[in-house]
């Protein structure tokens, strides 16, 4: 006897159709698995033999061979459990090929026959859509992800014997409603009304995020950095649905979805400790896992105390900033993830926190000021966009019960700058100006004479580098997006230029 079950396999964000085929003979009973399997996937043999059990359904004694095609496609992990016991129960005559035919099945069975939650199925259903499948089942703690992707059923399985009784009709399992995410999931609670005073350093954020541009905040403790920065996702534009989906399969493939909200629709806000290792930035594992920047993808990536992160992973963010992507290589084989964030920083001026602050004494040498500046390198630094310094807060700010600007009046106007970028950039993959790619920039940053003149002045007298004027010409392209000019003026030149200043404050140049 033969037949043949879909499945689906996932390798990294890429999800690949899987048939586990099956060929039951007359011999000596056994059963193999064949199809460049994994350790994982060859011990399903006893986890499916003890869940039959378990429910109570004997199989007839044959020489039983599975094979997981195509064979030259390894397969990792535990999702074809669920497969291959419904091989088995076709092998039995307990379902027929007609049920089968345009359904795939993913899963991990337990010992007891309960069908365990899997990573990766909201990839691995898109997969079984585009296969032409009408119908996915997987563990029931999955089911409200697979229900995200339109044109196929999905069926939450608790257990092997619940879908016996599903395919002899004794009992239906009912496929769950479609999710729609709700117009509050977009934006989360934090709000810019609650932060006092610091107007000019709202003013800058508002560029960054109007422009995708990334941000260095240097300020002394206490000054309000990571409270902006943590607010930062509130002035953003929402996130499309292709962004929702590409965003939230990383987060299926990294196992930190929430059952609850099996759609990720706010922009990931990713704040890792300094104590983070390279690999826990860029990704890896055996079977290579995405790392915090991918996690951040089409959102913001916060690091707090820039300059006490180690300088092997603040190096690894060089590449991945301007490629927006990263790639895995391993035994096992290479895995690219995509990591198109934000980067917002945040550090103080000295070891302890206080040099150039108007009132409090610095008690650092200048030995000391320059060994911790100099933990953050040249190139990375002139990856940053935009260099804020962040002042401490006045007294009468503070007292001040005068209402702050909202997020959601600064957004509108960040969401003006983006709707004319988008026009801009219709029908190309770039989708913001921070994302400019060279070959078009003077095409889409015209500039008066003047404002050449003034940026042909700050190149020479600052020593500006290539990437270091591709980056203000980007900068003035956003500021004069919000001001709703199609050329490029003086005034706008200065204010991008005025926010590529610290470098030379505090790092000499």
């Amino acid at each position: 006897m033969f037949a043949v079950i879909n499945s689906v396999g996932l390798l990294g964000l890429n999800a690949f159709a899987v048939k586990v085929e099956i060929e039951a003979s007359k011999g000596l009973p056994s059963f193999d698995i064949v199809g460049l399997a994994d350790a994982s996937v060859k011990e399903s043999r006893e986890r499916v033999r003890s869940a039959l059990r378990s429910s109570e359904i004997t199989l007839p004694l044959r020489k039983i061979i599975i094979n997981l095609a195509p064979a030259d496609v390894r397969k990792t992990g535990s999702v074809y459990d669920l497969a291959v016991a419904v091989a088995l129960l076709r092998m039995a005559d307990l379902v027929d090929d007609s049920m089968l035919s345009t359904s795939a099945f993913i899963g991990e069975l337990s010992l007891s026959g309960e069908v365990r939650p899997v990573q990766g199925v909201l990839p691995m259903t898109i997969m079984a859509q585009k296969m032409g499948l009408s119908e996915i089942y997987v563990p029931t703690d999955n089911v409200r992800e697979a229900s995200v992707v339109e044109g196929i059923k999905a069926y939450g399985v608790r257990s092997l014997r619940e879908l016996v009784f599903h395919f002899e009709k004794k009992a239906a399992i009912v496929p769950a409603a479609h999710y729609k995410p709700t117009a509050e999931s977009y934006f989360g609670s934090l709000d810019f009304a609650d932060v006092k005073g610091q107007s000019a350093a709202k003013k800058a954020l508002e560029v960054a995020a109007a422009g995708g541009h990334n941000v260095l905040m240097i300020g002394s403790p206490g000054s309000g950095k990571s409270m902006l920065a943590k607010r930062m996702p509130s002035i953003l534009p929402a996130m499309t649905f292709e962004e929702s989906i590409e965003t939230t399969n990383i987060h299926s493939v990294a196992g930190l979805l929430d059952s609850n909200s099996p759609l990720i629709t706010a922009r990931p806000f990713r704040s890792p400790h300094h104590t983070v290792s390279p690999a826990g930035l860029s990704g890896g594992g055996s079977v290579p896992k995405p790392g915090e920047i991918s996690l951040a993808h089409n959102g913001l990536l916060f690091l707090d105390e820039l300059a006490e992160f180690s300088r092997p992973a603040l190096e690894i963010l060089r590449q991945p900033l301007e490629d927006r992507q990263v790639t895995i290589s391993r035994v096992s084989g290479s895995i690219t993830y995509p990591c198109s964030f934000m980067l917002i920083a945040a550090m103080n001026p000295c070891p302890c926190g206080y040099f150039g602050h108007p009132t409090r004494k610095c008690i650092c040498s200048p030995k000391q000021v320059s060994s911790y500046l100099s933990k953050v390198s040249g190139p990375l630094l002139d990856r940053f966009d935009i260099h804020l310094e962040v002042a401490p807060v006045e007294f009468a700010d503070l007292s001040s019960t005068a209402k702050e600007e909202s997020s959601a009046s600064i957004r509108e106007r960040v969401q003006k700058a983006r709707d004319i970028q988008n026009e801009r950039f219709k029908g190309t993959s770039i989708t913001c100006n921070a994302r400019i790619t060279s070959d078009i920039l003077h095409e889409v940053c015209p500039v008066t004479d003047e404002a050449s003149k003034l940026l042909e002045n700050v190149f020479d007298r600052l020593g500006l580098s290539a990437r270091a004027y591709d980056r203000i010409l980007k900068v003035a392209r956003t500021v004069a997006d919000m001001d709703g000019a199609e050329v490029i003026d003086k005034k706008h030149i200065a204010m991008a230029v005025q926010y590529r200043s610290l470098d030379r404050k505090y790092w000499n140049g």
